[in-house]
C-alpha cells in the first residue's frame, strides 16, 4: 500500500501570468506557499481485474474508459496502469472551489502514488510537468502551472 501527502497551497501574486498564453509572451512570476493541509492519496493492489476510485464517490469499474473522475482516468492512463488497482483520495479540508489549488494537487498526488506504487521514482518536475500535461493539454483545464508546481515542490516559492 503506497500513501502519499501532498500539500495545498496559497497564492499571495502573479496568479494569471502563469498561464500560457502570458508567459510565451510576456514574463510572469507568482508567490505562492505550500500550507500545512493536504490531499492524500492511498493506492494499492485489487485482487481481481477491477479498478475501485474512492473520492466523494465510489467508482468500480472493469476499464479505465469507464472512470467518471478524470483525473484519476488521465493519471491512470500516463502511468500505464490498466487494472488490478484501488485508488483513494482524501483532504484535509473540503477542496471543491477553495482556491487552494486542490485538483493539481490531487494530480500530482495521483501522480507519485502511481509511479510509487510501480517502484519508479519521479522527481517534483517531472510530476509537475505531468501534472500540466493531465489538467491542462489532456483536460484543457483553463488553468496556470502555479498550482501543479507549488504542490510538487512546497515550501515558498517565487
Amino acid at each position: 500500500m503506497i500513501v502519499t501527502q501532498t500539500p495545498l497551497r496559497i497564492s499571495f501574486a502573479g496568479g494569471g501570468t502563469d498561464f500560457r498564453d502570458f508567459y510565451m509572451q510576456e514574463e510572469g512570476w507568482v508567490v505562492s506557499s505550500a500550507i500545512d493541509k493536504y490531499i492524500h492519496v492511498i493506492i494499492k493492489e485489487r485482487f481481481d481485474d477491477k479498478i475501485r476510485v474512492g473520492y466523494t464517490k465510489t467508482e468500480l469499474v472493469d476499464d479505465i474508459d469507464q472512470i467518471e473522475h478524470e483525473l484519476v482516468r488521465e493519471c491512470l492512463r500516463i502511468t500505464g496502469i490498466t487494472k488490478r488497482v484501488e485508488i483513494s483520495t482524501m483532504g484535509d479540508i473540503p477542496s471543491s472551489g477553495s482556491g487552494l489549488g486542490s485538483s493539481s494537487t490531487v494530480t500530482v498526488g495521483l501522480l507519485n502514488a502511481m509511479f510509487t506504487y510501480l517502484g519508479e521514482t519521479k522527481d517534483a518536475a517531472t510530476l509537475a510537468r505531468l501534472a500540466c500535461q493531465v489538467e491542462i493539454d489532456i483536460l484543457g483545464k483553463p488553468i496556470g502551472v502555479q498550482d501543479q508546481y507549488i504542490a510538487a515542490f512546497g515550501g515558498q516559492r517565487f
